[in-house]
């Protein structure tokens, strides 16, 4: 049995810049969910009950339907296909699944089936009730026909498999089964989000994602530490034919877990507001990080990451790209030497979480070939202005081009690593161009940091950086130390002190 160490944050980033690419099918109970808003002032006369005011009222997509909106505001492909009724919960949840853009071509409504919906009614966001309106309820033979058909039309577009059961009817008596079947056939991973103590229904499945609650009422007693996490979730994989577990535990993380191996990814602290369709996000989540070629120890890393920043959001939420890329880094510091070496895209994704934050950007620039004592002021001094420094380092053949063809001594990996290792940098980003303009445009830094020896006027970018509201800030250099002067003594055999 082995436990891995977290995966480093530069995989994980790179991952999720490939979740554009990837198509997700979802089947399961699509959920209509209202949060009404108000406030209590008295309690009515006529029973002993609080009155409450209403505010504003919400509607959001639920069960299947919230997986579906994750993937989405994730930035890939979503396939919805479900069984609804043909009311007016049923109506609105086609509507919004067709504004996000999803393809609601495998969705059928149904007479005589009720759409489930869920209205919770909060006062100081405190939930004070929840009020329910559903009919459980297997799906007919037509019904169930349909709902395969469907299946089998879309599988063909779509890179993995989610089956989202909230049991309401859409994957009771057997439909689960038949579709797992169906999915292994074609060679394609499903993914179950499991309801009830009897897994067997889902046997074959690639994996399924119980909560640590879920796992103990599965196997029939409460499940706590590691081992029992592991013994629980390998008695499932014996009995039922898993590939692995992933069994998301509270406060302590997640665990994924197979016959043979074991990986516990430790939890983020974080305040929770609220843990509704939290489940669904780290399924969403899970899949897109597999789908487009992930490990399942990296993907259950991003999935937890993802989970943490949706228990801080009150309601059903979604989960957004640049928030679980700021989740990434906070989950791994500041700083963690060569992990905090990105591309630009990552970059621009960070800066934009950390701004979401109301953390203030910085960027500086240069070659940093041999790291000084001047280096090291000028980056402590640009830190002292931010809450966040984004360093700007020239690429090997932009060095050349400046400084001539026998530098760098350092090529632009060592220069990276010794960088991204200083304290005072946050994020080291390479550019081949001579300047940092592009990479200062696609940032949109708040504070733009150079030595004394240039002018705002000289500064790279300064005009940008300005326009959009930020400033530039000279700071002093260290007199007598630069990269020139020190190669110059090395070749001249003089003293470097």
């Amino acid at each position: 049995m082995m436990k891995h160490n977290p995966p480093s944050p530069e995989p994980l980033h790179r991952a999720i810049a490939r979740f554009g690419g990837a198509t997700v099918l979802v089947v399961g109970d699509l959920i209509l969910d209202r949060f009404v808003n108000g406030v209590i002032e008295r309690i009515s006369p006529e029973a002993p009950i609080p009155v409450l005011h209403g505010r504003g009222e919400i509607s959001a997509m639920g069960g299947a339907g919230n997986v579906v909106a994750n993937i989405v505001s994730l930035g890939a492909s979503a396939i919805p296909v479900s069984v609804i009724g043909t009311d007016p919960a049923g109506d609105t949840l086609v509507r919004m699944l067709g504004e996000l853009g999803a393809d609601t071509s495998g969705l059928a409504q149904e007479r005589g089936r009720m759409t489930s919906s869920k209205s919770r009614f909060s006062a100081l966001n405190q939930q004070v009730l929840r009020f329910d309106e559903e009919e459980i309820k297997p799906l007919g033979a037509a019904e169930r026909a349909t709902l395969i058909r469907h299946f089998q039309a879309a599988l063909s577009r779509a890179d993995i498999v989610i089956l989202s059961d909230y049991g309401k009817g859409v994957l009771l008596d057997g439909v689960a089964a038949e579709l797992i079947a169906i999915c292994r056939e074609a060679g394609k991973p499903v993914l179950v989000d499991p309801k009830g103590r009897e897994y067997a229904r889902y046997a074959g499945a690639t994996a399924i994602t119980p909560n640590r609650k879920e796992l103990g009422e599965a196997v029939g007693h409460a499940v706590f530490a590691d081992d029992e996490i592991v013994a629980a979730a390998r008695q499932q994989i014996a009995a039922h034919g898993f590939d692995f577990v992933v069994a998301t535990r509270s406060e302590k993380g997640m665990s994924v877990v197979s016959a043979d191996d074991v990986s516990h990814i430790a939890t983020q602290a974080r305040e929770v507001f609220d843990v509704s369709g939290a489940g669904d996000t780290v399924i969403a989540t899970f899949a897109l990080a597999l789908a487009v070629g992930t490990d399942r120890t990296a993907a259950a890393s991003l999935a937890n990451a993802a989970g943490g920043v949706v228990v801080g959001k009150r309601g059903t939420a979604r989960l957004t790209v640049e928030e679980l890329s700021g989740a990434l880094f906070r989950s791994h510091g500041p700083t963690v030497h060569k992990d905090a070496i990105l591309d630009a895209t990552a970059a621009a994704r960070l800066v934009a979480a950390w701004k979401d934050e109301g953390l203030s950007v910085g960027f500086t620039n240069g070659c940093f070939d041999i790291l000084h004592a001047g280096h090291v002021s000028l980056l402590h001094a640009a830190r002292s202005q931010c809450d966040r420094l984004v360093l700007g380092l020239n690429s090997d053949a932009s060095v050349r081009r400046l400084k001539g063809p026998s530098r760098p001594v350092n090529d632009q990996h060592d220069r990276a690593c010794v960088l991204a290792a200083l304290a005072s940098v946050d994020a080291v980003v390479v550019f081949d161009e001579d300047t940092p303009l592009a990479l200062i445009a696609a940032l949109l830094p708040d504070i733009l940091v150079k030595g004394a020896d240039y002018t705002v006027e000289t500064v790279v970018g300064a005009d940008v950086v300005q326009k959009a509201g930020g400033r530039v800030v000279l700071v002093d250099l260290v007199a007598g130390k630069s990269t020139t002067g020190t190669i110059g003594k090395l070749r001249a055999g003089g003293n470097t002190n």
